[in-house]
């Protein structure tokens, strides 16, 4: 399967992406913003920048069918060593505690193992966001769990269900067996053993135009399939709901859920969940240098401000750290039910 963005299709514009977006506005669906002002949230702001989210490009080994990213094997951007230098010095000046490394698969970025050797003797938290079958796809990577493990890096590994026809279906043939073995290359490492801390955990978002179940039920469901069948450990699961931009919104529109599940986000408005919402406390930097409040609004090309300095090489902390934040219709996915983000749901569950 190729990129949108190889296919050269309507929804490789982002323009097109947020026309979608509008299209319910307001005869249907509410504006988020209007939400958030009904609650007495809005302005949205920062709370400060505690997660540096560095996403290093859009090259994949894998063309999932609900990246967000749009990320592939047929994609060429790659962050260069030159803005990861500029990260690192933020990092460093402004004393940011996380750093969040992303893609794309990240590790296939040339001068991934030089951002992780830069970043490491600044003591911050290291975390990647890891397709699993990453480590198996080339003899250079199979050294991964080792270098995580050297730089005490938490891994987040995507794993969509625990059952290869689900996963299969969403990330490719054969992608639920290499993974699994990727796992197991990781727990033989030590990741996933609560004595070890390193630290191990999986993501699940839903198949289908479908909200997330209990993350805590389906953890427990995880932890026992795996181990019973494969003799896998981890830490947590992370579900996350599918926000409506780029291959799902693709997805959506093919299969005539748009409107419905947008319909569900809506319904599922949890206004508890505003206040853990991860634009409050993370910037989002793209493979070009660029600054956003999240990930997805930097797939939707949706800068931070226009009053505040766009380029990390331009990082303004007291601009920054408590910046109204931008929002859109693909929010609604961040506060339903128990809310979503990259650390999983927001709202503890009874």
């Amino acid at each position: 399967m190729k990129s949108l963005h190889a296919q050269h299709h309507l929804l490789a514009d982002t323009c097109r992406q947020l026309e979608v977006l509008d299209q319910l506005v307001p005869d249907r669906i509410p504006a988020f913003q209007d939400k958030l002002r009904d609650h007495g949230q809005w302005p949205l702001r920062a709370t400060g920048i505690e997660i540096l989210q560095i996403n290093v490009g859009k090259m994949c080994n894998q063309t999932c069918k609900h990246c967000h990213v749009d990320a592939g094997p047929d994609r060429r951007e790659v962050m260069t060593r030159e803005t990861m230098q500029y990260c690192v010095d933020v990092v460093k000046a402004h004393h940011i505690p996380i750093v969040d490394i992303t893609g794309g698969a990240p590790e296939m970025n040339p001068h991934f193992r030089w951002l992780v050797e830069a970043l490491s003797p600044l003591g911050v938290h290291l975390m990647v966001r890891c397709n699993l079958t990453i480590i198996l796809a080339n003899k250079r990577y199979h050294d991964l769990p080792e270098f995580y493990k050297t730089h005490r890096m938490e891994v987040i590994a995507s794993l969509p269900f625990y059952a290869a026809d689900r996963t299969d279906r969403q990330r490719g043939e054969g992608v639920f067996a290499h993974s699994i073995e990727a796992l197991r290359m990781l727990n033989e490492v030590g990741y996933g053993y609560p004595d070890t801390g390193l630290q191990l955990h999986l993501v699940y978002n839903p198949a289908g135009a479908f909200l997330p179940p209990s993350q805590a039920q389906l953890q427990q469901e995880y932890q026992q399939v795996l181990w019973e069948r494969y003799g896998i450990r981890f830490n947590q699961l992370f579900v996350i709901t599918n926000m409506p931009i780029s291959r799902y919104l693709e997805y959506l529109l093919a299969t005539g859920n748009y409107e419905t599940y947008m319909q569900k986000l809506v319904q599922a408005f949890n206004p508890a969940a505003i206040s853990g919402l991860m634009c409050r406390n993370t910037l989002s930097v793209s493979w070009d240098g660029y600054l956003y409040d999240c990930d997805f609004n930097q797939m939707l090309d949706i800068p931070v401000q226009p009053e505040e300095r766009r380029h990390i090489h331009q990082f303004r902390a007291d601009l920054l750290s408590h910046r109204a934040i931008r929002v859109h219709q693909h929010c609604y996915g961040c506060t339903a039910g128990a809310g979503s983000s990259c650390g999983g749901q927001i709202v503890s569950e009874a």
